[in-house]
């Protein structure tokens, strides 16, 4: 990292990161084509966990190239200053890589869209079995990542 003075050490800060987030945007490359996708995610244990169609640019791309990056920020807001060239940014933010599996196990699914769901509400879900055969659920093994964090 550049600047190694707005670097997130520890772990448990890039996890509080992760934890914070909303939106976790993926990218993609096949054929020397980026593709970067915003999604919803779940984290557990150096893992991320994906859902969406069964069939897309994100499922062809993956199983194509499954080595991904990803990018997650939270916190941001302008800093504004009396010339336009100091302005900055407020931010923490976390970038990784790893690499993406569909996965086909039905308990497997499962437990991924359990893991997602758990990121966003409190509550214990169970699911539709032919919802979870309808839908592709993807984790991610993340191999490194580092966070930032700036004002």
């Amino acid at each position: 990292m550049r600047r190694s003075e707005k670097e997130i050490h520890e772990k448990s800060g890039i996890e509080a990161v992760i934890e914070k987030a909303t939106v976790c945007r993926l990218g993609l490359s096949v054929d020397h084509q980026p593709y970067v996708v915003p999604l919803n995610f779940g984290y557990e244990k150096n893992t991320l966990y994906f859902h969406g169609a069964v069939d897309g640019r994100k499922i062809d791309m993956i199983r194509k190239n499954p080595r991904i990056c990803f990018e997650m920020d939270v916190n941001s807001e302008i800093v504004k200053e009396s010339l336009p060239c100091f302005w900055g940014m407020r931010y923490e933010s976390v970038i990784g890589f790893g690499k993406a599996e569909i996965l086909a196990d039905f308990d497997e699914k499962q437990r991924g869209l359990g893991i997602i769901m758990a990121h966003y509400a409190e509550e214990a879900f169970t699911f539709d079995p032919d919802f979870v055969h309808a839908v592709a659920v993807i984790r991610v093994d993340i191999e490194s990542m580092t966070g930032k964090k700036s004002g």
